[in-house]
């Protein structure tokens, strides 16, 4: 068994469906990329900033770089656990974020995943300096 690779997660529950399977038996390998976003998103918002706030405040952390480790396979029907944390910051412009699924029944890890996202304005798509909305929130939630 395997413990968190952060202190205390954000989690999200999953369990892959008859969708999610792929031509090999488990679950596409795409399909963890979107529940990356999902926890993402669940997390962002669990910390007070959601897709309404991004589009007042004209800002949003982009996808720069996605890295993903593929250890294990999933398959339909298994109890997953992902968890995510905010992992660096610049304080300007940049973060990073980490996930890491693991099996409900053994705590086995199947996925790693890291992003390092970018502030970007999101009318220009051009980078720019995150708000102040998104420093209280974002680095007060930094695993260290």
């Amino acid at each position: 068994m395997t413990e968190w690779d952060y202190p205390a997660p954000f989690t999200l529950a999953l369990t892959p469906q008859a969708a999610d399977i792929d031509g090999l038996a488990h679950t596409n390998n795409a399909v963890y990329v979107q529940w990356c976003e999902q926890a993402g998103w669940a997390h962002s918002e669990a910390l007070g900033l959601s897709l309404d706030d991004y589009r007042r405040l004209d800002r949003a952390m982009a996808i720069r770089e996605g890295h993903y480790e593929y250890l294990l396979p999933s398959f339909e029907g298994e109890a997953l656990v992902l968890g995510t944390w905010l992992t660096a910051s610049d304080g300007r412009l940049t973060m990073e974020r980490r996930f890491q699924l693991r099996r409900t029944g053994d705590g086995v890890t199947l996925v790693r995943g890291r992003w390092v996202l970018v502030c970007i304005e999101i009318s220009s798509g051009k980078p720019r300096r995150m708000p102040a909305e998104f420093l209280t929130a974002y680095e007060g939630a930094l695993v260290v």
